[in-house]
């Protein structure tokens, strides 16, 4: 039995699921996997029981005697980072790896109109025609930080993702390339 246990909703239409299965994912650990149905009642009363707000992603590490949780993509993204180094989840330049923090933290916290107007649902491929400026606004930022990262260390470093190779930050902007 894995030491890492995900409880996450369905990641075709929960982002901040796909945000935290995504690094996990990456580190090439074992883990086991459970999806959280929130429209059945006993599966968000079985959620509460383990996680703090009832929500998901929720990750669950038991690391000899202590059981460790944590409730937040970013967060989960973090603590798999400093747990395997070796995933190199966060790059090793220590300018690009704070770029990196800032814009996944900008994602965590912003971009609200984009959010509302671009909701995350992989299985419906509805060409939707966006003139809300907020929107907009948040679409033409999230193009400048692709661009900034993959021009001044991505391309560098010779990967496909923003960085070069995979980090935190891609699993954080993953969701909205399907937006």
């Amino acid at each position: 039995m894995p030491d890492l246990h995900l409880y996450i909703g369905y990641r075709t239409v929960s982002s901040w699921s796909m945000r935290a299965w995504l690094p996990l994912a990456k580190t090439g650990e074992p883990f086991d996997e459970t999806l959280i149905r929130y429209r059945l009642i006993e599966q968000k009363q079985l959620l509460r029981e383990f996680s703090p707000t009832g929500k998901v992603p929720l990750l669950v590490h038991q690391r000899g005697e202590a059981e460790i949780k944590i409730w937040d993509s970013l967060a989960i993204g973090e603590y798999l980072a400093e747990t395997f180094p070796e995933a190199r989840l966060w790059p090793a330049d220590p300018v690009a790896r704070a770029f990196a923090r800032s814009v996944s933290a900008e994602m965590h916290s912003g971009f609200r109109a984009l959010r509302e107007h671009l909701p995350m649902a992989l299985l419906d491929r509805i060409p939707k025609v966006i003139d809300d400026d907020d929107a907009l606004a948040d679409i033409a930022r999230v193009t400048e930080i692709w661009r900034r990262a993959r021009d001044t260390w991505g391309r560098k470093d010779g990967g496909p993702w923003l960085f070069g190779h995979y980090t935190v930050a891609d699993g954080m902007y993953a969701p909205i390339v399907t937006r």
